[in-house]
Order: C-alpha cells, then structure tokens, then sequence
C-alpha cells in the first residue's frame, strides 16, 4: 500500500506523523472519506470543497489549491491500483508544541490513504438495520458545529459505544432538546404520507454528500423531499428509515429501539433511492 504523506508517495509503515502532531494531541484537523466506483471518483469536487469549507471553519489553510489536491487523490488511486476504493483525505494542524496555540504549527500534515472498506454485512442492506438511540446527545452546533468534518469525534465515537453496547451497528443521536439530528457517522431520513424527510444541517447535521444526493435524487423523480425537525415519535411511526454515508451508501433500517418500523423489511422508496443512486455513482465524479 502507498500513502500519499506531504507530497509523497511512501510505503505503509513510512507513513509517520509526530507525536507533536496537534491532529494527533488535540484533534485539530479536517478529513473527508470518499468513494470510487469503477475508476470514478464520486462527487470529488463536492469533497474537497466541503474539506476547505472545514478548514476554513477552523482557520486552518492548506497549502495545496483545490486542483492540486484532487490531482494528489488520482495518484493515490493509481499508484494503489484500485478501481473500488475508499479514501481517507486528512489535513492536520501539523506539529506544534504542547500548547493549544496553532500558530505554533507552522506546516499542516496532509495524508491520503486509499483502500477498501465494507462498512455493514451485505445481508444488512438486504435485511435491514437495528439501530438504537444514544444517549450521548449531540454536541450544539453553537460550541462545536457538526457541519464541521474534523478530526475531533469523540462525540461520535460515544454515541457508538452506546451502540454497540446496545449490540447494534448504529445509534441516533438527537440534540440537546430531544429532536433527531443524525447518526453517529450517518445521516437519517424517514418515509411519512408518501413524503421523504430529514433534519436540517442546521440541527446539528453533517452535510452529507450522500444525503445532498440522494435529496437531488428525489427531486428529480418527483419524490416530495423536506428537510423537517423531527422527534423520535417520527421515527417509530415512519413507513420506511434508511441511513445514508459515503461508506454505508443507502442502508435500509427496520427496528429502532425495539421497534419495528412498518412491516420490517425494507421499503419501496428506499430500494428506489438506492437502485437510483447506483446510477449516479457510474456518472457523477471523476474519472481516473
């Protein structure tokens, strides 16, 4: 495996950032994961405008132009030979000093690893997910925004240990006034009279690449799609749930918190989005 590490190509284990390092000290940095489908990178630009979007949120300027950046995703793909890839595209403060002052930092680290991933079993897109709610609520959007794709996610990675300790793959978390705003590395939509909603970003939602497109999706299908703040009252009485990420795609869920959604076993609407969106991942992207 190669990784793209500050300008290089180097072999796995040569892939060494400092201890000083303040992505590593303080999760002070910005990531995007994306996918390839047959040698296409999808939805590149959307990528890497929201990772600048990021950066730019925490004052943190990579020296590498948006062209530059996307030509360095290309070579990692192809020094890789992959054609089916995930990508991990990460931009750090870069080493600094014990101290939280990032003007300490004078270079940002930049690595980009290009795998595989699969993120939930086959039979669960075949099935259906069981997902719980976390109790671990969702940080407010006010101290540390959501929309911001950083390195810090220690809140996530709490609300998914209330997950697995629930023994499911995935958990809601709502705000801190009880309405849903996401999953803890996915967003939500729910199927209600024949509507598609889900919460606005502006709950406290990444603004998901896969959820923009499966939004655009509908619309273009004729599907009503309205972004709504929901309670979890909506989502037990929804006819159809599905999850949507760049690594999980669109994954149908059939119980939340014991419950079971409609009849449990995916929905029409949901097999449709999906079946639409495979058609977009062939088109919509780069080709390399």
């Amino acid at each position: 495996m190669k990784i793209y590490f500050n300008g290089k190509l180097v072999d796995r284990e040569d892939a060494v950032i400092s201890v000083f390092d303040h992505g590593l000290l303080y999760g002070d940095g910005v990531f995007e994961g994306i996918r390839t489908y047959d040698s296409l990178v999808f939805r590149l630009k959307e990528h890497i405008d929201r990772l600048y979007k990021s950066a730019d949120a925490i004052s943190l300027t990579i020296p590498l132009n948006k062209t530059e950046m996307m030509e360095a995703v290309i070579t990692t793909l192809k020094a890789n030979k992959l054609s089916e890839a995930y990508i991990r595209l990460v931009v750090t403060r870069g080493p600094g000093d014990l101290g939280l002052d990032p003007r300490k930092c004078k270079k940002p680290t930049i690595f980009i690893i290009a795998d595989k991933i699969a993120l939930y079993p086959k039979e669960f897109y075949q099935k259906g997910l069981d997902i719980v709610t976390a109790t671990t609520k969702r940080n407010l959007p006010q101290a540390l925004d959501p929309r911001i794709k950083s390195l810090n996610y220690l809140n996530n990675i709490l609300a998914k240990i209330d997950a697995i300790k629930s023994g499911t793959a995935e958990a809601i978390m709502l705000t801190h006034d009880d309405y849903v705003a996401e999953c803890t590395g996915d967003n939500i939509f729910i199927v209600a009279g024949g509507e598609l909603l889900t919460p606005p970003t502006d709950v406290g939602a990444l603004e998901g690449i896969t959820r923009d497109a499966v939004i655009g999706i509908a619309r273009r299908t004729d599907v009503p799609v309205f972004e709504k703040m929901l309670r979890m009252e909506d989502v037990y009485g929804a006819s159809e749930v599905f999850l949507t990420g760049t690594a999980a795609e669109i994954i149908p869920v059939v119980k939340v918190d014991e419950r079971v959604i409609a009849d449990g076993t995916p929905g029409k609407m949901t097999l449709k989005l999906w079946d639409e969106f495979k058609k977009l991942t062939k088109t919509d992207g780069v080709r390399y």
